[in-house]
């Protein structure tokens, strides 16, 4: 069972702000931060499988979350006070033991294990894995692509030189041949194109139209959304037979929460009201969001990597599988849960309904916060209250998950 102060937990990095002590053009975020690393993340695993290597995605998902996690705890640690004081083990070992301490009540609560789990991973050797390799890159390379716009801003400012050649020494010490071709042609990578215009949006705002406390970006949802889907398909798994959702089953609810909102970089946020407001407007906005995919997305990646990514965001919140063989249309949509027949990896499942209600729990949860600060209005109230009356009672994947609606009514 996922525990308030954990949701709470994650949903406040959208209130950690990165690059405060420097002039900046937008605000940006830890959750986005962290967003932007685990989908850079995405792309260099599919750059290794394609190099012929095996990428263990259970472990990089898992590592991706715990070292957010980790972050969050440390957040008032500035980044290069904490690098220093980690090059020590003694502090080090102390340092994770007492992060490891305050999350032990929420990772506890898991199944799978998730508080023992936590300590492992911190206490093992860094780059000792390519999955631990890859998330190091996917790190730096967001960094980087952060700080491309802070010094611009930045020029002249004293204790900028340093931060630059900080940054260049990170992103000069990573090996991984795929971040490696990127980041030494960045304007000649088509991945490196696809990349900055996911951190793009870190720009686009959620509830524009609507005064609200945290604002959160784009970008930030999408990571809370795939968290949550992730901490929600391991509880699922739990009451199966089988003990546990199948591993692509695990990648698909992660990665399709992670990408579902990707047309906004292109279309921006419509909420909801508006999209219902002119009949057929939502399919005609679906039209446009498909064919600027195919002709402005799309085109950055590899081919054979197309599928998958419209996998995630065409028909995000259906639940489906995909039948190789025989059949017209491989895909299989389920109204329902998807039977446990089909819980492997060959089917490829994915539970859009429970992104979905992930989707609306970050949206509840935006509404409430900003409503217990004080910043309130008519639309956040209404939005409020529709999103409880139709998720309250919920029921995904067997389990009942209206209690996450319950936790901030």
């Amino acid at each position: 069972m996922i525990a308030r102060t954990l949701l709470e937990r994650v949903f406040s990095a959208a209130s950690m702000e990165r690059w405060n002590d420097h002039p900046h053009p937008a605000v940006f975020t830890e959750l986005g931060k962290q967003a932007h690393k685990m989908a850079a993340a995405w792309v260099l695993g599919k750059c290794e499988e394609d190099r012929g290597n095996a990428v263990d995605w259970e472990a990089l998902i898992r590592g991706g979350i715990f070292e957010f996690l980790y972050r969050v705890v440390v957040t008032d640690i500035r980044p290069p006070v904490f690098h220093k004081l980690v090059l020590d083990p003694e502090t080090k070992a102390r340092l994770d033991e007492w992060v490891a301490s305050r999350l032990e009540p929420d990772l506890s609560a898991l199944p799978a294990g998730m508080g023992r789990a936590f300590r492992e991973y911190h206490r093992a050797e860094e780059n000792s894995t390519l999955e631990r390799r890859i998330l190091s890159a996917a790190h730096y390379m967001a960094t980087k692509w952060e700080f491309s716009f802070i010094l611009h801003w930045s020029a002249g400012m004293y204790g900028v030189g340093r931060t630059r050649r900080e940054v260049e020494a990170n992103i000069a010490a990573i090996t991984l041949p795929s971040a490696r071709r990127m980041l030494d042609d960045p304007d000649g990578s088509p991945l490196w194109g696809f990349i900055s215009m996911v951190g793009q949006l870190t720009f686009q705002k959620r509830w524009a139209q609507t005064s609200r406390m945290p604002s959160t970006s784009v970008l930030g949802h999408l990571l809370f959304v795939a968290v949550t889907a992730w901490l929600l398909s391991h509880e699922a798994g739990a009451s199966l037979p089988q003990g546990r959702l199948c591993p692509r089953r695990i990648y698909n609810n992660f990665f399709g929460g992670l990408f579902h909102d990707l047309p906004e970089v292109l279309t921006r946020d419509i909420i909801s009201p508006v999209k219902a407001s002119v009949e057929g407007l939502d399919d005609m906005i679906r039209r446009y969001e498909r064919e600027a995919m195919e002709e402005r997305i799309l085109p950055l990646l590899p081919a054979h990597w197309h599928r998958e990514l419209r996998w995630y965001t065409e028909e995000e919140f259906t639940n489906k599988t995909w039948h190789d063989g025989d059949l017209i249309d491989p895909i299989e949509r389920h109204d329902g849960d998807i039977p446990d027949a089909l819980n492997e990896d060959r089917f490829s499942p994915m539970d859009g309904r429970l992104i979905e209600l992930c989707d609306k729990l970050a949206a509840y949860l935006e509404a409430s916060a900003s409503i217990s600060t004080g910043i309130r209005s008519p639309e956040l109230e209404s939005a409020k209250r529709q999103l409880y009356a139709r998720f309250h009672a919920s029921r995904v994947c067997g389990l009942p998950l209206g209690y996450l609606f319950e936790y901030f009514r």
